[in-house]
């Protein structure tokens, strides 16, 4: 049998889960509920949709292609090489055999061509009348230092990797705007909220990537149209095989963070939520990306010496 003390105790504590920590729990799960609801009637919405997606020859591309025709989307797979648009074009109809779907359209696409793009997308208007979401997510990195960085890398970088997003972006809208719906979708990085050393190239793009967003964001919002930036951390993609080092060869190594990264196929499930919910500006990353973003804001003193360190460790390594 309990004694007086042990009762008590007991309903102290209840008394003090009641009126301090369900006032915050209560809310908190009303939240989540209606984000999952929310998400639920996104998917099944989706059924139809035609998504445009840039860079979907292979990673999270690659991988966003799968969850959006998963959903039943009418999916357009844009890259410049067609032999990988191919196979991933092969592989969703070969994996999804028993979704019923849309065949993917192929639309070879080189973001570097600027005067080319908006042709390329009257091709696909031409061919399902709409283009209702597009993702932004073709891109290159670059993997050296700001002073040895020959100044055509610098201009490639920019070229592809904003001003290959805004012409796309410029291409779409006046279809969209046209119907008052649309969603525009930009896949930046965590570097875009805050730049690390050996990046600058990189991270100067995806910086002019946040402010673009945040601008048109505020601009089409009349129209119905919406605008989702997500600025993901490391994936464990070929992206830094890819990158470009200063002098323009291919860097053509996987680097630690990037093989330690987070998954395509998880990244592209919550790039998917994350528009569900109408995410506006969302981060996917691990902890330590997040603390660097808020020292960069909070702390400015603490982050430069910060990257003033891991500067000087990469210098020596």
């Amino acid at each position: 049998m309990k004694t007086l003390a042990e009762r008590t105790s007991g309903s102290l504590y209840w008394w003090l889960f009641a009126t301090l920590l369900l006032p915050i729990a209560i809310p908190g799960l009303v939240f989540k509920l209606l984000g999952k609801m929310k998400e639920k009637r996104y998917a099944r919405s989706l059924n139809g949709k035609v998504v445009l997606i840039t860079g979907a020859s292979g990673g999270l591309g690659e991988a966003l292609a799968h969850s959006f025709f998963l959903a039943g989307c009418k999916v357009i797979l844009a890259a410049r090489r067609k032999e990988e648009l191919e196979r991933v074009r092969k592989d969703l109809l070969a994996v999804h055999t028993t979704v019923p779907t849309h065949p993917p359209v192929i639309l070879p696409l080189d973001l570097s061509d600027l005067n080319s793009i908006a042709g390329k997308v009257q091709e696909i208007l031409e061919i399902h009348g709409a283009i209702d979401i597009l993702i932004n997510n073709g891109g290159i990195s670059v993997r050296g230092d700001a002073l040895s960085t020959a100044i055509d890398v610098d201009i490639r970088i920019m070229l592809v990797n904003y001003f290959g997003t805004v012409a796309m972006t410029k291409a779409c809208l006046p279809s969209m705007i046209a119907r008052k719906e649309g969603r525009i979708v930009c896949i930046s990085s965590v570097q875009g909220k805050f730049a690390i050393p050996y990046r600058s190239a990189y991270s100067a793009s995806k910086h002019a990537q946040q402010a673009f967003c945040d601008s048109l964001r505020a601009e089409v919002a009349k129209d119905n149209i919406k605008v989702t930036l997500v600025s993901p951390g490391y994936i464990n993609t070929s992206m830094s095989i890819n990158a470009l080092t200063g002098s323009g060869q291919a860097y053509g190594k996987m680097d630690a963070a990037t093989a330690g990264g987070a998954s395509p196929e998880a990244t592209a499930t919550s790039i998917l939520k994350a528009i569900a919910r109408d995410e506006k500006d969302i981060i996917l990353a691990p902890i330590a990306p997040r603390v660097a973003y808020w020292l960069r804001h909070l702390m400015p003193p603490v982050y430069f010496w910060v990257m003033k360190k891991r500067a000087e460790k990469l210098n020596t390594e």
